[in-house]
């Protein structure tokens, strides 16, 4: 009778912790890219969908929580208009645990940012510039872009050197 007794707490532990993994009621899962993966982010994430990976489309980076950013900067004229999500907020979304980001451009450019030097709004991937969607060809379609003209420490070689644009995959590491 004991025997029973252990197998079936020891069963219902083990469905319980298959159905609830550890840090699961945190981060909800995220749903299968429905359109062009525009971002895969990999590395040391809790959020998968494709493999060890987070795929997003455009869709999907907009469910993390857009936000509008008005700068210069050094590569357009005049005051630009950026619409995209903060960094920070899509790095939370697939349970980021690293200090550094390897963001990956699609011309095999590439930046380090420490993640312990992103704040709530910035940077920002954006996805869309003056309203319009961006071109490969026009630095999208997202772009890592700071608010360069709102502290001094935005307009630095460092900050330029991270404004990734062709932006295609973060990898978060040690």
């Amino acid at each position: 009778m004991k025997q029973q007794k252990f197998w079936r707490l020891l069963a219902t532990a083990t469905l319980l912790a298959a159905a609830f993994p550890a840090g699961a009621n945190s981060l909800p899962p995220l749903s299968p890219p429905k359109g062009e993966v525009l971002l895969t982010v990999c590395g040391k994430i809790k959020v998968h969908n494709q493999g060890d990976c987070a795929a997003f489309d455009l869709a999907e980076i907009r469910s993390v929580g857009p936000v509008t950013m008005e700068t210069t900067t050094i590569w357009t004229d005049g005051i630009q208009k950026f619409e995209g999500v903060p960094l920070r907020a899509l790095l939370e979304r697939v349970g980021a645990e690293g200090q550094h980001v390897w963001a990956a451009a699609a011309n095999d450019y590439g930046a380090d940012i420490p993640l312990v030097e992103t704040e709530t709004e910035a940077p920002v991937i954006a996805y869309l510039l003056n309203g319009e969607v961006m071109s490969l060809r026009d630095k999208g379609p997202l772009w890592i872009v700071y608010p360069y003209d709102a502290d001094i420490r935005y307009r630095s070689d460092v900050a330029y050197s991270r404004s990734v644009w062709q932006l295609v995959s973060l990898n978060v590491t040690e």
